[in-house]
């Protein structure tokens, strides 16, 4: 999920360097969702983990 992110934010770069206003600005808008929504997968991801193992001793 962060490698699509990281995809459409170079995309948006190269569109925005090239010009191509409306493109660069679909392709950041993607790349912000794809972003939160890894962040959001990860958070979850390390609270199930911590819930799974439970406390360390």
């Amino acid at each position: 999920m962060l490698g699509w992110a990281l995809t459409f934010l170079v995309v948006a770069l190269i569109a925005g360097v090239l010009g191509f206003t409306t493109i660069a600005g679909a392709a950041i808008g993607i790349a912000k969702i794809a972003f939160y929504v890894f962040l959001i997968l990860f958070v979850v991801s390390l609270i199930m983990n911590f819930v799974r193992r439970g406390p360390t001793i």
